[in-house]
């Protein structure tokens, strides 16, 4: 009989068919009811066969009948997912995270988008939404404001994670700390000599908010620096620009930590409009460093936020609240990270000599 070994090149089926259950079977070694068993979910195949077999289907591009596999598993192994507003870069980063992990185990993702500042009636229909299209767990891309009594009860009928953490007390090691991020980018400015550093936050609605300011008053207080106001914004460049605006007039300031990426192009722009340069007048810090950042100009220092390991790990925790083992995959790293780039440096300084301004080294 001809076998395929392990390690070999994979051999697509010589007439050029789609590759079957068979084809699989040969390239992992195993029999086609060990693939059957690992395609539809099964717990009493071992780890290692398991991503051998996984290895083979992603080598070979096998695809499973998704329609027959249901019906002859009684199950339908797809993933709901709730995000808020599908436009933001954190959506969709998270959304290649979850396809990932959730294509190495088998399932398939469907996706609800619910507008910003939903109600909870919103957020109930695109339970009942994901629940007729079969979803067996669902990861909720939710703010806090949405964990009301009601959406908790929802949670606890169906299997249901989140991609962030919603307090301190939690246990959710998937999601990235949130104070952590404001931490870095508050104590690279001081460390920078920078007396104070300035707030601009995204929407009090989410949680990531709500926990940056926090983070970023409470490691002001601990250098001994009474925080400034903080500058309310909502995630947009457009609120950033206004934000700039408001920057821009305070000739005091020379450091700001604003809360996204996206909103600190707009800040940007609106204190360079003012004549005030960065990082020459103003340095500035963002959070999540998205592609963009590193070309914007000056390329943004940032704290990186990993959205697609996020994605990852609550897809993973999910199944594996869903099947009761650890599924196939390592649970990824989330910890945040502090990208130094052109947008920050010391603050100018004068000299009794001279009233021209230098530069700290």
């Amino acid at each position: 009989m001809d076998r395929y070994h392990w390690g070999m090149s994979p051999r697509r089926p010589k007439d050029d068919r789609a590759p079957s259950q068979v084809d699989v079977a040969r390239l992992a070694g195993v029999s086609t009811q060990t693939v059957s068993r690992v395609m539809s979910g099964q717990d009493n195949v071992r780890p290692d066969t398991a991503r051998r077999v996984l290895a083979a289907v992603e080598e070979l591009g096998y695809r499973v009948h998704a329609a027959a596999a249901s019906l002859a598993s009684g199950r339908t192994r797809v993933l709901g997912v709730i995000v808020v507003s599908t436009d933001r870069y954190s959506s969709a980063a998270l959304g290649v995270g979850i396809q990932q992990a959730a294509a190495a185990n088998g399932y398939t993702v469907t996706t609800a988008a619910v507008a910003d500042h939903a109600s909870d009636d919103a957020f109930l229909e695109a339970f009942d939404r994901l629940e007729r299209q079969g979803a067996e767990g669902i990861i909720l891309g939710v703010p806090i404001a949405l964990d009301t009594p009601a959406m908790r009860a929802r949670t606890e009928r169906t299997p249901a994670t989140r991609s962030e953490r919603t307090s301190l007390e939690e246990d959710a090691p998937l999601a990235v700390d949130q104070r952590a991020i404001a931490r870095l980018a508050v104590e690279h400015l001081l460390d920078l000599g920078h007396e104070t550093v300035w707030h601009v936050s995204g929407d009090d609605y989410w949680t990531e908010t709500q926990q940056r300011s926090e983070a970023w008053e409470q490691t002001l207080r601990e250098r001994g620096i009474v925080p400034p106001p903080v500058i309310p914004a909502d995630w947009t460049p457009e609120s950033g620009y206004r934000a700039g605006r408001t920057i821009a007039a305070i000739p005091e300031a020379t450091a700001v930590f604003v809360s996204s990426d996206e909103m600190a192009f707009g800040l940007i722009r609106a204190l360079h409009e003012a004549g005030r340069s960065v990082p020459e007048d103003i340095s500035v810090v963002s959070v999540d460093d998205i592609a963009l950042a590193a070309y914007a100009s000056p390329a943004l220092t940032t704290v990186r936020q990993p959205f697609e390991a996020m994605g990852r790990a609550a897809a993973l925790r999910l199944i594996t609240q869903i099947e009761g083992h650890d599924p196939v995959g390592e649970m990824p790293s989330t910890d945040p990270q502090l990208i130094v780039r052109s947008s920050t440096a010391p603050p100018r300084v004068t000299t009794p000599e001279s009233s021209k301004p230098l530069r700290q080294r």
